[in-house]
């Protein structure tokens, strides 16, 4: 049962990444470091509401 969830940049916090997880084996956030376009370098991005 994979839900769709949305990453945002800590930094900006601009929305730039959308994925999949499955919320009933993994309910803590998601956070990964990923290329943010609008600061123009690598950031944390973390799961949003």
């Amino acid at each position: 049962m994979n839900q769709k969830i949305v990453l945002a940049c800590t930094v900006c916090a601009s929305r730039n990444y959308t994925t999949s997880k499955n919320r009933s084996q993994q309910p803590e956030r998601l956070e990964t470091r990923k290329y943010c376009k609008t600061c123009n370098r690598h950031t944390a991005h973390r799961e949003t509401k």
